[in-house]
């Protein structure tokens, strides 16, 4: 399908989903967005949802300002994967000490590494810069510095929710490794300390909507933020480094007979902000559960943790501000699908998947989720895809 139109006070409401299937809230909030003084331009995508401050698969373009609830607490999140040299016959019948083995070197949920990882130790992980980036969390807001040792522990670790890492299979029985993580705590941390000066801001006193404070160009403010911001988009960038290399090596040590080689990895965040232009006017477009889908740059918009994925190359289109959707999308919230569905029915769902399957993960079974190939068909002039990928093994928080 193309974009449906629909009015919002200062600039249109472009959708790629039918809008009678967006639930009223997230219609509200989008409608919400759309009075913004600074706004220059709003795209939806097929995954669009409700979210915390601002909605998820929305893409904002604006002039001059930035709304860091529309950027979401977890900074820079986002997909990495790397297609491998291994097929299907590779694969064990039992994937159970795989998996046993991904979960033994990168930690999930709240939990972090005894010592910071040694990029230089890491087959193949290019160290240039990482000295840099560390030295400048020196110039980063006073109020999470004391979460410096938290930071470098929990650099290339997994977290929780809709987290993952993957083993997938492709069409043409290639292995896939895919993984999906942002900026752990230290970039929740810099997203709600800005986002509660921001709303402490003059000048954000009459908006319809506390949650979408910004912060405008030449402030003091807003030059803390970017600096925040990009710093934790870097930080997220990284953290998926460490653990696909972290992964790989464990794929050489179980496939040694194999030799497995990977070809270049494919990365993209999904909740970011990007200095973009258009129209001949310089923009900061906010990503929050979308991708960057420029033409012929590479994405990933992943199902869920019993569905297909999908590859995707970019088709470079300007109306949706070149962007595409992040995943499949929540079509119910989290506190809905524990009351609705049962570890049976996660069993059932994940069947010939390698994962958890226990009362901890209900909410994350494939039933929450928008199906996924609708979510791709809406898409079509976002997008074209590369590969469909299945996973055999899921990790998860």
């Amino acid at each position: 399908m193309s974009y449906v139109e629909i009015p919002g006070a200062k600039v249109p409401i472009r959708m790629w989903a039918d809008p009678a299937s967006v639930e009223g809230s997230a219609l509200q909030q989008l409608q919400n967005v759309a009075t913004l003084p600074w706004i220059k331009g709003l795209a939806v995508m097929p995954d669009v949802h409700y979210g915390k401050g601002a909605t998820v698969g929305s893409v904002i373009a604006m002039r001059g300002a930035v709304c860091p609830a529309a950027v979401g607490v977890d900074i820079g999140c986002g997909m990495s994967a790397v297609k491998t040299s291994l097929t299907a016959n590779d694969l064990p019948g039992d994937l159970s000490r795989l998996r046993s083995r991904i979960e033994q070197v990168i930690p999930v949920g709240r939990g972090m590494h005894d010592d910071p990882v040694d990029p230089g130790r890491l087959h193949g992980f290019g160290t240039a810069g990482w000295d840099g980036f560390w030295e400048r969390f020196g110039g980063v807001a006073e109020a999470v510095k004391f979460r410096q040792e938290r930071a470098t522990k929990q650099m290339g670790t997994l977290g929780g929710g809709n987290h993952f890492v993957e083993v997938c299979t492709d069409t043409t029985d290639s292995v896939w490794l895919m993984l999906h993580s942002g900026s752990r705590n230290i970039g929740k941390e810099l997203a709600e300390h800005h986002i509660g000066v921001a709303q402490q801001l003059p000048h954000n006193q009459g908006l319809v909507d506390r949650d979408l404070a910004v912060f405008v160009a030449d402030t003091p403010q807003m030059a803390a933020y970017r600096n925040d911001l990009f710093w934790a988009q870097e930080y997220a960038k990284y953290n998926r480094s460490i653990m696909m290399a972290l992964l790989k090596d464990v794929i050489r040590k179980e496939f040694k007979k194999a030799k497995p080689a990977f070809e270049p990895e494919i990365s993209a965040h999904h909740n970011y902000v990007a200095e973009e232009r258009y129209d001949g006017v310089d923009l900061l477009v906010t990503r929050k559960g979308a991708i960057r889908a420029g033409s012929g740059e590479y994405g990933i918009i992943p199902g869920s943790m019993g569905t297909g994925s999908y590859i995707v190359k970019g088709l470079g289109n300007a109306k949706s501000f070149n962007s595409a959707s992040h995943g499949a999308g929540r079509r119910m919230s989290r506190n809905a699908a524990k009351r609705r569905f049962t570890t049976k029915d996660l069993e059932q769902q994940t069947q010939g998947v390698e994962c958890r399957k226990d009362s901890g993960v209900v909410d994350e079974i494939p039933g929450a989720y928008k199906p996924i190939e609708q979510v791709i068909d809406q898409q079509r002039d976002l997008v074209e895809v590369v590969a469909q990928i299945k996973q055999v093994v899921c990790v998860k928080g």
